[in-house]
């Protein structure tokens, strides 16, 4: 299950059933106040999701379960399968008190053939018309009643984006009464199913309450927008450059519309030290609250306006119906890789987080392209990688153009989907063709019709899935601040030169035991403790450099420096600097490639039902990134570039 409020077996719930597109997920946001991450595509929905009803809308055991996108109750695909299965053998819900049917306005007479199929299973039903905002616009008339009267059931319209007739879903909802005479979908035959796609497309003509061909017409004007902008986005040649022009401009605000509420953050957070520092009395409490706690947290939270905007910027991509094109475009290079368009969803969501991402794949229906698409998934640059590229690139960059640094975080992201696609090429050859599947993996998807996204929803959402990500890692976060503040001070706390205590601690005593390691990546010690912590989370990294690094400045006024300039004064034993233009680069490529979340590894084992297959992928990874980073550094050493 993708998700559950309550892990215990609940007695009834109302399903959502609807087809990809139409706007069902959207309307279980509303019900249950969840605020899943809402996408225009299909996939994102892999199993089914179950929620209590928001506390505004009614009682707390009111369950709301949110299925897969289906086009039919006789399933072709593993999505339409887990809905029909989520239906009828549910293992989390007793039983299904009623259906709530979600179909798309503008697309009725495809959508009312799913209807047609649910009326003959028996189960209560709600229908909940969406899209009924954007006719209105076009003055395009639904007659509701006509509809209720053929389906024999209520039918009611929605607007997604402002939640316009709600309340009447939830009270609707709430008047479904259970029925014992639910039966199996009953198979059509080929006579029966034409007659149901002529009773449907009747319907939907006499539902437009305008004249049939005025509002046809009204209908081919909301479609011809929507194809006029596809000729362009879908084509062939000028798809794909708009494709990476969107994704350029895309990153490069990222870096530069950040930087202000960065500098800011940065701001208050040396402010808040200088603070603390005056009301805490010196000692080994003020110096973890400071040097630990607050300073691993500032150069954290530092790098949250940038992935607040990325996410606001994919929010804005998926509203707008635009990804879906997205996953056209790239369905045909991803064939020559062993994929299709079905993994871009998951490869996408990568950008977010790998855990979710590998869950995902579940809904490719081709075991190879799955093994293929999990493979590279981790190589994709999520989120908990932007606050490693954010310092790197402001160390290269810092004071220059911001348009500079945009365009390299750009070619970072664009560098994750050349390396994941060389890794896509390589293990697609290294798999036998004896055991491809039989099966011919094909990739349909239902394209929406362009919309204008509701900036305030966009901002909800970038919101809560940023509070998410920091909820995530602060806890995280303070643990290892507090492991690094601890094994940076102790045993020998009371040695006043702060570069030797650091020398003979804890963690000084593991720091030099590593650096033969990280020495040939132009990286010193302390740098090779933040590769460590890493590994638990990459977020780890930025904080643990802060802890280290802050301890070894020679005075409190350079403590209170930010982590680049202390960076760019960092040094060798030898007296070389650490951090130099060859040095940085390849700690950004190491983050590129190496998998170093742990919990990714985790979920590969379990997904794959294989220990070897993600201990595999772990090291081939890791040794990889190594070795290429030592040749990279190295190389750029030997031309003459330090």
């Amino acid at each position: 299950m993708r998700a559950s409020e309550d892990s215990s077996i609940v007695s009834s719930a109302v399903a959502l059933v609807g087809p990809p597109n139409a706007g069902k997920t959207t309307l279980y946001n509303w019900l249950t106040g969840s605020r899943f991450k809402t996408v225009n595509y299909p996939g994102a929905t892999v199993e089914y999701s179950l929620g209590h009803l928001a506390a505004h809308l009614g009682p707390a055991d009111f369950q709301v379960m949110d299925t897969p996108g289906t086009y039919s109750l006789h399933p072709k695909s593993s999505d339409e399968w887990v809905t029909v299965r989520s239906l009828y053998e549910n293992p989390d819900v007793e039983k299904i008190k009623g259906v709530v049917l979600v179909i798309d306005g503008t697309q009725l007479a495809r959508h009312l053939l799913l209807a047609l199929q649910l009326k003959e299973t028996g189960f209560p039903m709600v229908v909940v018309v969406t899209m009924a905002d954007l006719l209105r616009k076009e003055k395009v008339n639904l007659d509701l009643k006509f509809l209720q009267e053929k389906l024999d059931c209520p039918v009611l319209a929605f607007d997604g984006l402002l939640a316009g007739g709600l309340q009447d879903i939830v009270q609707k909802t709430k008047d479904i009464q259970s029925s014992a005479q639910v039966q199996n979908p009953i198979p059509w035959n080929f006579t029966e199913q034409e007659k149901k796609i002529q009773l449907a497309e009747e319907w939907a003509q006499q539902t437009l309450t305008n004249h049939t061909e005025q509002a046809a017409k009204k209908l081919d004007k909301i479609v011809e927008r929507t194809e006029a902008l596809d000729r362009f986005l879908l084509h062939p040649i000028f798809g794909v450059i708009a494709f990476l022009a969107i994704m350029t401009v895309l990153f490069s605000a990222v870096y530069w519309a950040a930087t202000p509420f960065m500098d800011f953050i940065e701001n208050s957070f040396v402010a808040a030290n200088e603070w603390l520092l005056t009301q805490i009395s010196a000692g080994l409490f003020a110096d973890f609250i400071t040097e630990g706690v607050v300073t691993s947290f500032a150069a954290f939270l530092v790098f949250v306006p940038q992935i607040f905007i990325l996410f606001f910027g994919m929010s804005f991509l998926e509203s707008t119906g635009y990804l879906a094109r997205a996953a056209t475009i790239i369905d045909r290079p991803f064939a020559a890789l062993g994929m299709s368009g079905r993994s871009f969803v998951p490869i996408l969501s990568g950008f977010a987080c790998a855990i979710p991402a590998i869950i995902a794949t579940r809904n490719i229906p081709s075991k190879k392209d799955r093994l293929i698409t999990s493979f590279v998934i981790p190589l994709m640059s999520c989120s908990a990688r932007l606050p490693v590229y954010a310092l790197c690139l402001s160390f290269l960059f810092k004071d220059e153009a911001p348009w500079k640094a945009g365009l390299s975080l750009a070619a970072l992201y664009l560098g994750s989907i050349v390396v994941g696609a060389l890794a896509a090429g390589v293990v697609n050859r290294i798999i036998s063709k004896t055991k491809r599947d039989s099966d011919v993996s094909l990739f349909m998807m239902e394209l929406p019709i362009y919309r204008r996204p509701s900036f305030r929803v966009n901002l909800r959402q970038s919101a809560t899935r940023t509070y998410s990500y920091i909820k995530r890692a602060g806890p995280i976060i303070f643990v290892f601040a507090v492991l690094v503040w601890v094994g940076s001070t102790f045993p020998n706390y009371d040695i006043e030169d702060s570069s030797q205590k650091l020398q003979s601690s804890y963690i000084g005593s593991m720091g030099h035991a590593i650096e033969p390691l990280v020495e040939p990546m132009g990286l010193d010690w302390r740098a090779g403790v933040g590769l460590i912590s890493a590994f638990a989370a990459r977020e780890v990294f930025v904080s643990s450099m802060a802890v280290t690094y802050s301890i070894t400045a020679e005075d409190e006024g350079e403590q209170q420096l930010g982590l680049i300039e202390q960076m760019k004064t960092a040094k060798h034993s030898d007296g070389t600097l650490v951090f130099t233009v060859s040095s940085v680069l390849g700690l950004m490529v190491f983050f590129l490639i190496a998998l170093q979340c742990m919990s990714t590894v985790a979920v590969q084992a379990r997904e794959m039902r294989s220990w070897k297959f993600a201990l595999t992928q772990l090291v081939a990874f890791n040794l990889f990134a190594y070795v290429l980073v030592v040749l990279l550094v190295q190389g750029l050493r030997f031309i003459g570039i330090s």
